[in-house]
């Protein structure tokens, strides 16, 4: 299962299991939300590391980038677009 398949799942069974969801916003309470998040997706089952949940929002943003208004540096960047973890909990809330 890869970081996409992996908080897709996590996502829709959060938004049917109040309890998951409950345990999942709890983590941004944390000091480190980031890596709370990641050790209670861990614990549930579901490979999410830091590196790997940074590294496929910006490879996701770059290839949109790419794809649209010419790309490159002068493509202006959508705030959040980048993160998936924002992305995430913004379904959720």
């Amino acid at each position: 299962m890869n970081i996409y398949e992996a908080l897709d799942e996590l996502q829709h069974r959060a938004k049917n299991e109040p309890e998951l969801r409950a345990a999942l916003l709890a983590t941004r309470k944390e000091e480190n939300p980031l890596e709370a998040f990641c050790a209670c997706c861990r614990r549930l089952g579901y490979p999410v590391y830091m590196m790997d949940l940074i590294d496929a929002g910006e490879t996701a943003y770059a290839a949109m980038k790419r794809s649209t208004n010419g790309g490159g540096e002068n493509s202006p960047m959508l705030a959040g677009e980048d993160d998936f973890y924002e992305l995430f909990f913004a379904a959720l809330e």
